[in-house]
């Protein structure tokens, strides 16, 4: 797992207990990098290696570094995972995937618009996930400068995308019937809350003021950190990811730290 800041990731946990279940003599570990120290890292990783996650800021600067770089993760513009192939480094993107199994599971089929708070590599994805259950989008973003990443992955899955300033985020989100917030711990504590589904991509600390007004249902980070590292285990190990017993994992972590 490469990031940074790292040491507050739960994807060691539940990677780990991925490989207890499957009973794979398999190392994860928790490795600080930032975008300048990317390059040297990645090349000095031998056959050993299975596969990397990656978190910001790293999931669009690894992308040129790259072997080859698969068609979602190319599309979103953000590569979370890193696995070895014969090739060499393969890009992938499990955040898509992820967010959309976690829809579907919320019993998310068809809405009329959804609303994405946030314009980082998390809500690119988040824009290709939303494509599956909504033709409309409205992005609440504080910087217009990566209005134009954000559109150009929406003309890539067929969305109409709409962008509002962050001073209207509150009218915003209170009659959307989905919210997905994107953004990290601290940034959303002000906003009032909605009806709609809320997703909340933040685990630690939880709930999040956001969520804890929130009128409608509610899934936290957890769950979406759970679905996206079972595709990651997947991809690493060719074996079928133990959901069940992750989520055991990262529920107990998370509250042996409160």
């Amino acid at each position: 797992m490469l990031g940074s800041p790292i040491s507050h990731s739960l994807s060691p946990v539940l990677h780990r207990a991925a490989y207890a279940a499957l009973e794979l003599d398999w190392r994860y570990e928790a490795i600080e990098c930032d975008e300048a120290a990317l390059p040297g890292l990645l090349s000095s990783l031998d056959e050993s290696w299975a596969g990397l996650s990656l978190t910001m800021p790293l999931k669009s600067a690894v992308l040129p570094l790259l072997d080859e770089v698969a068609p979602l993760a190319r599309a979103v513009g953000a590569a979370n995972t890193v696995v070895r192939r014969p090739g060499g480094w393969v890009g992938e993107n499990t955040d898509v995937p992820g967010l959309a199994t976690l829809l579907d599971e919320a019993g998310i089929d068809t809405v009329e618009h959804a609303v994405i708070i946030g314009a980082g590599a998390t809500a690119r994805s988040a824009v290709a996930a939303l494509s599956v259950v909504t033709r409309s989008l409205t992005v609440v973003g504080r910087s217009s400068g990566r209005r134009d990443e954000l559109g150009a992955v929406a003309a890539e899955v067929g969305v109409e995308l709409a962008w509002v300033d962050w001073a209207e985020a509150d009218s915003t989100v209170q009659t959307a019937p989905l919210v997905v917030a994107t953004t990290p711990a601290g940034a959303t504590d002000q906003l009032a809350g909605g009806e709609g589904l809320l997703v909340d991509v933040v685990y630690d600390p939880w709930p999040t003021p956001l969520a804890a007004r929130w009128r409608g249902p509610v899934v936290g980070g957890l769950e979406l950190l759970v679905q996206q590292a079972a595709l990651q285990v997947e991809l690493m190990t060719g074996a079928g990811a133990p959901v069940e017993d992750m989520r055991i994992a990262g529920e107990r972590a998370l509250a042996a730290r409160h």
